[in-house]
């Protein structure tokens, strides 16, 4: 047996558990896209976590969640005739290869960011009103910064070296300490915003990711704070009968770990 042949067959056997379940379990029987949508947002963050964490046993486990999510939405499709997952699947490849010229058509790149241009060019030609019409409203506010920034600079409007980008950084900060000087908390709350937009825009031209960087941080932070708890437990004391300073040394003994 072909690896091909194995992986189209551990998919058939997918399609066939689902439609098995959509005709036999009392749950699955219930769902509509509207409840699987919370659930596969979760689903999605939980696949997020495990790329951080390096987790492969993880990311390999989430990625059969999130396949099973949707391949039960083309299920959902297909009972009203909408689409099933065979439409899903071709509608992809279509996409993929209208959208790659330089490798299924006449054109040549040179580099990376020329695909990227390329790609937003292509997709207005489609009807696209706005570069940014598919920058999804939903999306957290840090990965919605991220993903305008990368699509306005798909069609060049974009700073020419990183230098520019820190200066600009440097210009929002001293417009935020200027409002916070003046106690204005609508115009406060407005420049600190300017700044994070800023700080992101600086991130892409280091090729840093800012939300893997915020959660990596935040990851760090949460397992320090813990060592903390379990010190201060071991201590058999609370946090909050310690001082800052005794907080503080065992804050740098997290940090030694």
């Amino acid at each position: 047996m072909t690896k091909r042949t194995e992986q189209l067959e551990a998919f058939d056997r997918l399609l066939t558990i689902m439609d098995e379940l959509r005709s036999q379990c009392p749950w699955d029987k219930k769902q509509t896209m509207e409840t699987l949508r919370p659930l596969t947002i979760e689903e999605t963050y939980e696949l997020a976590d495990a790329i951080l964490d390096q987790n492969l046993d993880d990311v390999k486990g989430e990625l059969g969640d999130l396949l099973l999510h949707i391949v039960f939405y083309a299920k959902i499709g297909s009972e009203t005739n909408a689409f099933d997952i065979a439409d899903v699947l071709n509608g992809i490849c279509e996409k993929l290869i209208h959208r790659h010229p330089h490798i299924y058509g006449d054109i040549s790149v040179e580099n990376e960011e020329e695909v990227k241009q390329n790609w937003e060019k292509i997709k207005l030609k489609e009807g696209k009103t706005s570069v940014l019409q598919g920058v999804p409203k939903s999306l957290p506010a840090l990965v919605k910064a991220t993903r305008i920034q990368e699509k306005v600079a798909g069609v060049g409007f974009d700073w020419e070296t990183p230098q520019q980008v820190f200066e600009k950084v440097e210009e929002e900060l001293e417009e935020f300490n200027a409002e916070v000087k003046a106690k204005n908390p609508d115009a406060i709350e407005s420049e600190f915003g300017d700044v994070l937009f800023s700080l992101i825009n600086y991130a892409r031209f280091l090729n840093i990711n800012p939300e893997n960087a915020l959660e990596r941080t935040n990851k760090k932070f949460i397992k320090r704070f813990q060592y903390l708890e379990q010190q201060a437990k071991l201590k058999k004391r609370s946090l909050t009968e310690m001082s800052l300073d005794e907080m503080e040394v065992l804050w740098e003994d997290a940090k030694n770990q």
